[in-house]
């Protein structure tokens, strides 16, 4: 019988946990691999694509350095079962739920694929596994990730082992604070910010305000930068929106931005 159990010896059925990285090993690139924890081993796995059943996505917080980081694990089912591990406010998960908020049917299986973007970036491909038909979605680097997570969960029938709360900060909540603490924007200005909208945190601002937020920090930071105002906002539609919408990561154009500035303004000094 094809189903019977073979008896003796076997490996124990724990998942392979696979992470997204745009690295290289032994003059070859990779963009996962599976880390075995007690070898502290990181192998590269060359295939892009992975095929098996969503069966299960999960918000998980993860200590690192003392801090809780919130990751997306995307659970597939297959030869073994897979859990595909990555920050929740990465472009692989974004790209990942943008596309999956379009499948009605998870009883199908899916090919999760990897593909290279700019500057080490990682994004996510979805396929129909029977008729090798990419699923995709319009990119929306404003998209309501927690909604989408939800509708997702709801389809597959599941639950996130952490809820998307105060407890746990939210992902609009993360994004303000990341970015703030990459300026080093004040966080008394924030608080007021967030007062004059009458909310006492950033997840109860539709995104067109947390964006407004956001560039008010990027501007406030930029403003000895320029003798003109009006070009220090030029010069973040041009280099960070616009690299937005060419789907870089928000807070690695941020970054590349701060940079170009400070390395003109030590030019100039």
């Amino acid at each position: 019988m094809s189903n019977e159990i073979k008896l003796g010896f076997c490996n124990p059925p724990e998942p392979v946990y696979l992470y997204v990285k745009n690295g290289e090993s032994n003059g070859e690139s990779y963009l996962w691999y599976h880390f075995i924890i007690d070898q502290d081993k990181t192998i590269p796995v060359q295939q892009r694509g992975l095929i098996g059943y969503l069966s299960e996505l999960r918000v998980t917080a993860k200590e690192f350095k003392g801090k809780d980081n919130i990751k997306l694990d995307i659970v597939v089912a297959a030869d073994e079962v897979y859990v595909i591990r990555t920050g929740i406010d990465t472009n692989f998960a974004k790209t990942f739920l943008l596309s999956a908020s379009l499948v009605q049917d998870f009883s199908k299986p899916l090919i999760i694929a990897v593909t290279a973007g700019e500057e080490n970036t990682v994004f996510c491909r979805l396929y129909d596994a029977a008729t090798k038909v990419r699923i995709r979605r319009e990119w929306n680097p404003n998209a309501d990730w927690a909604s989408l997570i939800t509708e997702i969960q709801s389809r597959l029938g599941t639950s996130s082992s952490v809820p998307l709360t105060t407890e746990q900060p939210h992902p609009q909540d993360l994004r303000v604070k990341q970015i703030r603490t990459l300026l080093n924007y004040p966080l008394d200005l924030v608080k007021e910010y967030l007062q004059f909208q009458d909310v006492d945190r950033p997840s109860l601002l539709p995104v067109n305000k947390i964006d407004s937020l956001v560039k008010t920090m990027c501007l406030g930071w930029a403003v000895d930068k320029f003798e003109n105002p009006n070009d220090a906002e030029s010069s973040y539609q041009k280099q960070v929106l616009d690299a937005i919408a060419s789907e870089v990561d928000e807070v690695t154009a941020i970054r590349s931005w701060m940079q170009q500035l400070q390395g003109v303004k030590a030019g100039v000094a």
